[in-house]
């Protein structure tokens, strides 16, 4: 018996959020498992054809199974040119703050020899000077680990996160794949690897790249 109202306004709504939540594959039987029977077999079915009716959710048949999953027409892809820029953009600050990093450490450098050799006067006046330049030195290598000589704080915290939404998208793309492949395998009388040619399909080491961590 349902847990919940059998009302198919409702139902479609909640399978709906749960797929989109979820990005994977499922049989009508593992959604009416997997949201503990809140709805009857028979409006998780009506609901599922609604939303394939709609475009909201796709649906693939493999022999007399059909499985469902969120359209991911809905899903933001990645922009390969747009993810380059940001990652040449958080090289090249990466590299601005090696320099000033080694540009302080050659001053305290400096400055350490300067105590030893010279004469307290001389000393002391040129330990002033460093000072000032290992302090202005400090200075920028803070601002540059902040974000504030190359680009503002709200331009990285916009590069950092708009990476790491096309890195989810990447992973939850390739994860909802290989959920079809084993789907497909277990049917196959072939190799994963012989049923990867016959489809065309391209793996992430074919292509020499790797989901960053």
């Amino acid at each position: 018996m349902s847990k919940g109202k059998d009302n198919l306004g409702e139902a479609p709504a909640k399978i709906l959020s749960y797929l989109e939540a979820q990005n994977r594959p499922y049989s009508a039987v593992d959604i009416l498992n997997n949201m503990h029977k809140e709805f009857g077999k028979t409006l998780v079915t009506k609901s599922l054809d609604n939303l394939v009716e709609k475009g909201s959710v796709k649906e693939k048949s493999y022999g007399k199974q059909k499985v469902y999953v969120y359209n991911q027409e809905n899903v933001p892809t990645a922009d390969k040119q747009e993810m380059a820029m940001m990652e040449e953009k958080i090289e090249v600050m990466s590299k601005a703050t090696e320099t000033l990093q080694t540009e302080v450490n050659s001053l305290t450098q400096k400055h350490k020899k300067l105590q030893s050799n010279m004469t307290l006067c001389e000393a002391k006046a040129d330990l002033q000077k460093i000072t000032v330049e290992c302090q202005d030195m400090s200075e920028k290598l803070n601002k540059l680990r902040n974000g504030a000589v190359l680009i503002t704080k709200e331009v990285k915290n916009e590069v950092y996160s708009a990476q790491d939404l096309k890195v989810k998208a990447w992973r939850k793309r390739k994860r909802m794949a290989m959920d079809i492949v084993d789907a497909i395998l277990e049917g196959y009388p072939k190799p994963k690897k012989t049923l990867f040619e016959d489809i065309g399909i391209e793996t992430d080491e074919d292509c020499k790249v790797a989901l960053p961590k």
